[in-house]
């Protein structure tokens, strides 16, 4: 593997979780393949989903959109590249802020991401993400709420 592809995988993802952050809507499909696997299933239970980067974009920008807040971090990076696909499996912290009067305003997840990425002649783009929660703290009750905010618009 040659160090420029580590770290171009690693730079990808990393632009991923900034631009969810940021709430930089506009940058994140160019991160993202035409079509992306996207496997929640840890948290939220159904079949992986295939979308497109548009509708990855639309889906997080609701939801995360409906939080005050939020931050994840990407560490502990193993990546492997086998020809033009690349692999990018990282420890994940994610915390979530939506100030409500039911409770904590916070809730934090912690885990694995598997990225699937593939060489395009753009640069890598993100073509499988597969979250693996491992164990939260915190209300928990505001994904929920920060779901519910999201479909009343």
């Amino acid at each position: 593997m040659e160090l420029q592809d580590r770290y171009d995988i690693i730079e990808t993802c990393t632009r991923m979780m900034w631009s969810v952050d940021t709430r930089d809507w506009a940058s994140l499909p160019g991160l993202l393949g035409n079509k992306v696997v996207h496997d929640f299933t840890s948290i939220y239970g159904g079949e992986p989903q295939v979308l497109t980067a548009a509708e990855v974009t639309g889906m997080w920008s609701k939801l995360i959109g409906a939080f005050d807040a939020t931050q994840h971090l990407l560490g502990n990076h193993l990546v492997t590249v086998d020809g033009d696909r690349g692999m990018l499996t990282a420890s994940f912290r994610s915390a979530h802020r939506l100030a409500n009067p039911y409770g904590s305003p916070q809730w934090s997840l912690y885990g694995t991401y598997r990225f699937g990425l593939a060489r395009t002649t753009t640069g890598w783009k993100i073509d499988e993400i597969v979250m693996t929660a491992g164990w939260g703290e915190g209300n928990k009750d505001i994904l929920a709420m920060a779901g519910n905010a999201s479909d009343s618009d």
